[in-house]
């Protein structure tokens, strides 16, 4: 059984989502090294006792992807290596979950391979947000603990006080989609769409729900190339739509994604820091809200025993007030403090 201590790590992939989340638990990142040599081999060094601790590591698997992955799977050995009592993978964007199923002849199932890396690595859990399929947590066969950023952008777009909304999403996120629907209380629309081979290019062919004279918040998981999206940007203006607006969770921005969006007719384009933004995001119609609160909320009912789930239903009015925490406020979190381990 791990000591009542607990202490949170992170990678290089983003300190900064990492610093926000201790500082909404009052508390600071442990002491570790992380580094690459000149011949690209990772490097990874504990700094502080971590024997028979709860530690948490912070780690998105983004850009740049197989660096980020090794880094986080190495770190992981490391404090397994250090008597960690308890290590929980933290990871905001979970890479290669497009690849969760065999869809095409002698392909892979890359989300299951890095299922399996995870926990031959030695975690023993995983804490996530908003992935690609839910199946995959089903890959694992160690408890995984799925956030979800609806909530928080939820919260956003209520602020605003849109009229005539619908929600617009994909089929594949069209479950998330009907809860984010009925949080506004709008109605849904639903975007068929077809992928072009295995390249980042889709194809809308038709818009399932009325949009016209309407304000379309489109909600996703993730904006990589925003092909797809500016596709159903196209599609909404010449359904009618009054002003459109872009929901995701995943700020992946890969490519002439930024371009693309910085031509478009959105309105906003709301996302979290799940992955840290490029310096050349600076377009003002580009909301980044902090998914901090959620997981710092979340490691502290992890490391108590307490429900997880509990947040996306009881404690929605929690969540929500979680989009408008300010990390430079000197007043107190909404999370209770409680006891962190120093290190020694």
């Amino acid at each position: 059984m791990y000591a009542d201590e607990f202490s949170i790590y992170a990678g290089n992939a983003n300190r900064p989502l990492a610093e926000r989340i201790t500082r909404y638990l009052k508390t600071q990142l442990g002491e570790v090294e992380v580094f690459q040599f000149a011949n690209e081999n990772i490097f990874v060094r504990v700094m502080e006792n971590v024997r028979e601790q709860d530690v948490f590591l912070v780690q998105p698997t983004s850009r740049p992807v197989n660096q980020s992955i090794m880094e986080l799977l190495i770190m992981i050995d490391a404090f397994k290596r250090a008597s960690a009592g308890r290590i929980t993978a933290v990871i905001p964007h979970y890479s290669y979950g497009r690849s969760d199923k065999k869809d095409q002849p002698r392909v892979p199932i890359t989300a299951r391979l890095i299922a399996d890396m995870l926990t031959v690595a030695g975690a023993d859990r995983v804490l996530t947000m908003d992935l690609h399929q839910g199946q995959i947590q089903g890959f694992f066969s160690i408890p995984v603990d799925e956030l979800t950023a609806v909530n928080l952008i939820c919260a956003h777009i209520k602020a605003k006080q849109l009229d005539d909304i619908v929600v617009v999403s994909e089929l594949g996120f069209a479950k998330k989609a009907r809860n984010f629907a009925e949080l506004l209380s709008a109605p849904l629309a639903i975007v068929e769409k077809r992928r072009l081979g295995n390249e980042d290019r889709t194809e809308v062919m038709n818009i399932i729900g009325e949009v016209g004279g309407k304000t379309a918040v489109i909600i996703d998981d993730e904006v990589d190339t925003a092909g797809s999206l500016m596709e159903a940007v196209g599609a909404l203006q010449a359904a009618g739509a009054r002003a459109i607006y872009s929901c995701a969770t995943h700020a992946v921005f890969s490519g002439s994604a930024l371009e693309r969006i910085a031509a478009s007719a959105l309105t906003e384009v709301i996302v979290t820091d799940t992955i840290p933004l490029p310096p050349e995001a600076d377009d003002p119609r580009i909301t980044v809200l902090s998914v901090a609160p959620l997981f710092g909320e979340a490691i502290r009912r992890i490391h108590r025993g307490e429900s997880v789930g509990a947040l996306f239903s009881s404690e929605v009015q929690l969540v929500e007030e979680m989009t408008f925490w300010d990390e430079d406020a000197d007043d107190e979190p909404l999370a209770e403090p409680f006891r962190v381990s120093a290190g020694t």
